[in-house]
């Protein structure tokens, strides 16, 4: 099934962002070591920011990173490895436009970065772990952010314009790495001609990532989940944005109801108990693009669309025999659909 919709700017208020620790600038080094979402103090000024591990948006919760920073009233900035290496043995994993012009909806804005520093795994003799971002690159944007005057789009489309020269210095990083530590990456020359391409204009980064984010998108829309959790259909849905732009994404649910169409984002635990904060904060951002769709048809056939957060947990779970925290947590979560205009189901069952 494919669904299309349009998308003209997103409202929506947060309520489960967490409280978030303040960090002086000249203490970034341990903010990145200790907070994956932080307050940074610039003379007076504060930034909220978030970091990704790897510029892939389904590795460590990077939506759940940025959705902490969202109620936070001053500027948001989201810091992202243009490439990251994890050896040969590893995954490798290169920044798409789709999550740059994501970030523009959220109103977040990017620093694409890159890494300058690993340490061999312990784990995995031909892996690197512990990536660490080349601070005076970041702090040297974090200047800059800091009296620009103009929306999250237009900073992020100016990243854009960047991302050969960042590429080329991350590919060098990686380089000197790998011979440093004595761990084999990837195959440079193909890693190489890929950056090489993006010297020719953003709108060849756009269309690389538009081609990469389309097969991703159909191989996603065929991975079966367990079948006793779903209910519906598995859909590609394609969002255009009022500047043209494109957005894939999957829905894990697909049901029709008469002129209604339920998109459902579904989080699941195997446990007796609801999935965790992570994964419920990383389904909440989807909600975020869900609850602002317009126009939303499949072919000719326009629907209404009825966006619903699906928790499913082991067989046991007993909604009554929640611990105190969660139990608190889920009735923040209940404020925020009412507030927000989404459903919530646990388990098959409407919870609001």
């Amino acid at each position: 099934m494919d669904i299309f919709a349009k998308i003209n700017g997103l409202k929506y208020t947060p309520f489960l962002c967490r409280k978030l620790n303040i960090f002086d600038f000249d203490e970034l080094d341990r903010a990145f070591s200790t907070d994956a979402t932080f307050i940074l103090e610039v003379n007076k000024n504060q930034l909220a920011v978030s970091w990704w591990v790897s510029p892939k948006r389904t590795r460590s919760y990077p939506y759940t990173r940025v959705y902490d920073s969202l109620d936070f009233y001053g500027k948001k900035v989201t810091i992202i490895p243009i490439v990251k290496d994890e050896g040969k043995r590893g995954d490798r994993d290169f920044l798409q436009w789709d999550t740059v012009s994501l970030m523009s909806l959220l109103g977040v804005y990017v620093i694409i970065s890159y890494y300058t520093d690993a340490k061999r795994s312990s784990r995995y003799r031909h892996k690197i772990t512990d990536q660490r971002f080349d601070l005076d690159h970041i702090k040297g944007e974090i200047q800059k952010l800091l009296s620009y005057q103009s929306d999250a789009l237009h900073w992020n489309i100016s990243q854009i314009d960047n991302v050969g020269k960042l590429g080329q210095k991350a590919l060098k990083s990686y380089l000197d790495i790998s011979e440093r530590l004595d761990v084999e990456i990837h195959s440079f020359e193909s890693a190489e001609r890929r950056i090489n391409r993006l010297f020719e204009g953003k709108e060849i980064f756009m269309g690389l990532s538009r081609d990469l984010a389309e097969k991703a998108q159909k191989r996603e829309s065929i991975t079966a989940q367990p079948k006793e959790y779903l209910t519906g259909e598995k859909a590609m849905l394609t969002i255009k944005n009022y500047l043209g732009g494109y957005y894939y994404f999957t829905c894990d649910e697909v049901e029709i109801h008469g002129e209604n169409l339920y998109l459902i984002e579904g989080k699941h635990t195997k446990t007796d108990n609801l999935p965790s904060l992570g994964d419920i904060k990383d389904g909440l951002l989807k909600m975020m693009l869900f609850t602002n769709l317009e126009d939303v048809r499949i072919g000719d056939v326009n629907y209404n669309p009825v966006p619903i957060l699906k928790l499913t947990t082991g067989s046991r779970f007993d909604i009554s025999s929640l611990n105190e925290s969660r139990s608190e947590m889920l009735g923040i979560l209940k404020k925020e659909a009412e507030i927000n205009g989404f459903r919530i189901v646990i388990n098959h069952d409407f919870f609001i």
